[in-house]
């Protein structure tokens, strides 16, 4: 079973670590939550997909954590929030191991897109994989099939492909053009019904049809493969 990704969300303001926690969850994340900045290095040095880092917390400062961290060798992607718009403490903050950062107040839509960034650079199938394993089921690479449980599902060439695109960008949002794009070679809207089309057929196989928690719709923007 593919596994959730899991970010960790060190922010000392409860309202704005909810208001992401929240989202996140609602997204197919899994999301801790630290309020102050001993308790965020403690939880930090288990294993992460990402770390969303304030850099102003009550105990250690996120700067201080920062170089905890990558002193400790967890190379944890970070991506550091900051209510101070000036330059000096941004170029701080990647000098000290962090990978991007996100000036207060943010729009939620961008600190997906930062995070999402993040988890391209560093969630892909291990090189050489031949088997997807996607909720009950596996992607059979070496044969091209949807297994489950040693029984074959029937997936037509252009379900396959798509189904494998999806997995190799697990985690990351992509629009109806690019899965045209790179699925079926074209590069007009005008046949992006076929992806939903394609996507409802999917989601039927896998058992999906109606709960929609393996493949999500991310309203106006695309389509994300999650762990189930």
């Amino acid at each position: 079973m593919v596994r959730k990704l899991r970010v960790l969300v060190i922010e000392d303001d409860a309202a704005i670590s909810m208001a992401v926690r929240d989202r996140l969850e609602s997204e197919g994340y899994e999301v801790g939550v630290a309020g102050e900045g001993s308790e965020g290095l403690r939880l930090a040095t288990a294993p992460w997909d990402v770390i969303v880092l304030d850099l102003m917390l009550p105990g250690l400062d996120g700067l201080t954590i920062c170089r905890d961290l990558r002193g400790r060798g967890v190379a944890t992607p970070i991506l550091m929030l900051t209510a101070r718009d000036q330059t000096v403490d941004k170029v701080v903050g990647l000098r000290m191991g962090a990978d991007d950062y996100l000036s207060k107040p943010f729009e939620m839509i961008e600190l997906l897109a930062r995070l999402e960034a993040l988890l391209r650079r560093t969630v892909r199938p291990q090189a050489g994989a031949t088997a997807y394993p996607i909720g009950d089921f596996v992607l059979d690479l070496r044969h091209q099939a949807l297994m489950r449980e040693g029984i074959p599902v029937p997936l037509s060439t252009q379900e396959f492909k798509l189904l494998k695109y999806l997995y190799e960008h697990q985690g990351e949002v992509l629009d109806r053009d690019e899965l045209l794009s790179a699925v079926w070679g074209y590069d007009e809207s005008t046949y992006t019904r076929t992806v939903d089309v394609h996507i409802a057929s999917l989601r039927q196989k896998l058992g999906d049809r109606h709960r929609q928690s393996i493949i999500l719709t991310i309203r106006g923007r695309g389509y994300k493969l999650v762990p189930e």
